[in-house]
């Protein structure tokens, strides 16, 4: 049994998230974690909300509630949407946590420590119609690198470059969209990554196994123009984590808080600390899945992401963690993922373009999306939603394959045998073909989901499904049984312990319809390596009973009504 630590990027606090953020993070972590779980290794699987910065004060701001209080509600909306997703966190804590400022803030220090934090006198973008200082990502304009004009103050998400606000071109304020600003001086304190530059770099050259996509952009971001530049990690604003060494005040950093993409990160050991709490354990409970010196050795930490994400958690935690000279665990792999658009654009939280998680729990039950957006995950490069594809790969693959195939077998066995399973003879060549078959086919699936390879590992999936109907629609029992009801029991048999292998390989991919086969077989959800053992599970006089329909499909008239609902923007 091995011991990997599984963690998602944060979700932001302002709203519900849509369906390109789910599959991009959370979804792929959940099923990696299920996998891994199923397979009888120690996990440890981590999220929670991100909720400091300036679009928490403004979210709360929209809704007349203080900042503290939106974020406690919103905290609560996206944990009970992930369950409602079955997305199977140990924990889902909140970057607001106690934990999370002690330890923000003693990173800070021992940064402080080791020589790797720098006071700066900056000169910071000031808006008079707003009457604040603007955060990076509050002031847009046009990007110097590729000329696109929705550029922000600290990325380009068009061209990933990092940006500082002085750079944009035109630049104007995204909250009142005011071009009156001045530049005003301020003091503030800069994680000095160019100076661990070399430690990054080597660390991440000795990641020969992580997607191209992944290290693509952290040496793009390393290496490009004048490389790897210090960066600023605190913000003149009133929420998020006051900026202390360690447990110490912070002589001119008085009303002061750390930039919020200084301590999401720190959440990921933060959360596990809370998950400790939660369950009324001491601090070495979570530190030996942390620290190296305390239990950690062992662990495999992986993170999943978007890719832009990428370059915080390839360069910037890294160097936090790298800085602070003490022994945290650090990634062994980062899966990010390309961008979901949707119906020939893109998914947008601000314009509310899309479906929301919500929303898809409104009108369609967890697996039915969980199935799509994972079979058409955007790995190798960006995906595209659109009602039609979502309708023919719900009902040809969830609804034809899988839901015929489970409802077929058992109504006919209670029709002819009763709910147990059937006896006859033992498994002839045709079964013994399947079984070979099949075993092809699952350590193809048991490959890919270890790799993390999440199109080709739902590929398999289905692969798997459609040899228990093409031998179904081969044996024929309801034919066989007229002339030899021994045989078309023994075929019955094996259909119904295809059921409970179904149920447990498919359980990470459709937790839900797993649940309800493994109920309805009345069995347990044991992986086995092997596979002529698994398809006997079943004996004999096993009763079991007829489940509801899995799949319903998506009628011509439903994809229509739902198109045109999620055609604009979110109500």
């Amino acid at each position: 049994m091995a011991r990997h630590l599984i963690t998602s990027a944060l979700p932001y606090i302002n709203g519900i998230k849509h369906l390109g953020n789910l599959v991009g993070s959370q979804l792929p972590a959940d099923l990696y974690a299920r996998y891994l779980r199923a397979r009888g290794h120690e996990v440890m699987f981590i999220c929670a909300t991100d909720e400091h910065g300036t679009p928490a004060e403004l979210a709360a701001a929209k809704t007349g509630e203080a900042v503290a209080d939106y974020c406690a509600r919103m905290h609560g909306e996206q944990a009970a949407l992930a369950k409602g997703f079955g997305l199977s966190f140990d924990h889902y804590g909140r970057s607001s946590s106690e934990r999370n400022r002690v330890l923000t803030q003693h990173f800070a220090g021992q940064l402080a420590d080791q020589g790797f934090i720098r006071e700066v006198s900056e000169r910071q973008v000031y808006s008079h119609a707003d009457g604040r200082f603007l955060p990076d990502r509050y002031i847009e304009g046009t990007c110097p690198n590729c000329g696109y004009d929705k550029a922000r103050g600290d990325q380009c998400e068009n061209c990933t470059k990092q940006l500082d606000p002085t750079d944009l071109i035109e630049p104007r304020s995204a909250i009142s969209g005011s071009t009156d600003l001045e530049v005003r001086e301020t003091k503030h304190l800069y994680l000095r990554q160019s100076a661990l530059k070399d430690q990054i770099a080597a660390w991440i050259d000795s990641k020969a196994d992580w997607p191209i996509l992944t290290t693509s952009i952290a040496k793009k971001w390393l290496n490009d123009g004048d490389g790897l530049r210090d960066r600023g990690i605190t913000r003149d604003l009133d929420w998020g984590v006051p900026v202390k060494r360690g447990d110490r005040d912070w002589p001119g950093m008085e009303g002061k808080v750390f930039y919020v993409w200084f301590d999401a990160p720190v959440e990921y050991i933060g959360a596990t600390a809370e998950w400790a709490d939660a369950g009324g354990l001491d601090d070495a409970a979570w530190r030996r899945w942390w620290r190296t010196d305390e239990g950690a050795g062992d662990v495999t930490y992986t993170q999943f992401m978007g890719k832009d994400n990428v370059p915080f958690h390839t360069l910037s935690f890294p160097a936090t963690l790298i800085g602070s000279g003490e022994s945290w665990k650090m990634v062994d792999y980062i899966k990010s993922f390309n961008y979901l658009t949707y119906q020939g654009g893109q998914f947008s939280t601000s314009q509310g373009r899309g479906v929301f998680m919500d929303h898809a729990l409104e009108i369609l039950p967890a697996d039915y999306w969980r199935w799509w957006l994972l079979s058409h995950a955007p790995e190798s490069g960006d995906s595209e939603f659109t009602w039609d594809n979502f309708q023919q790969s719900v009902n040809k693959d969830l609804a034809d394959v899988l839901g015929n195939f489970v409802s077929r077998i058992t109504k006919f066995c209670r029709s002819k045998f009763g709910e147990v399973v059937p006896e006859g003879p033992a498994y002839g060549p045709d079964e013994q073909a399947l079984i070979q078959s099949l075993t092809i086919r699952i350590r193809a699936y048991e490959g890919n989901m270890a790799a993390m390879e999440v199109r080709k590992a739902a590929s398999e999936l289905r692969a798997i499904w459609v040899l228990g109907n093409e031998y179904l629609q081969a044996a024929a029992p309801w034919s066989v049984f007229k002339t030899d009801p021994e045989r078309a029991a023994m075929q019955v048999r094996m259909g119904l312990n295809l059921i409970r292998l179904y149920a447990i390989l498919s359980r990470p991919f459709i937790p839900f319809a797993s649940a309800t086969m493994q109920q309805a077989m009345n069995a347990d959800a044991d992986w086995s390596d092997d596979v002529a053992a698994a398809l006997s599970a079943l004996p004999p006089g096993h009763a079991f009973a007829v489940p509801d329909v899995l799949f319903a499909k998506i009628s011509d008239e439903n994809r229509a009504e739902w198109e045109e609902r999620f055609s604009g923007t979110r109500s």
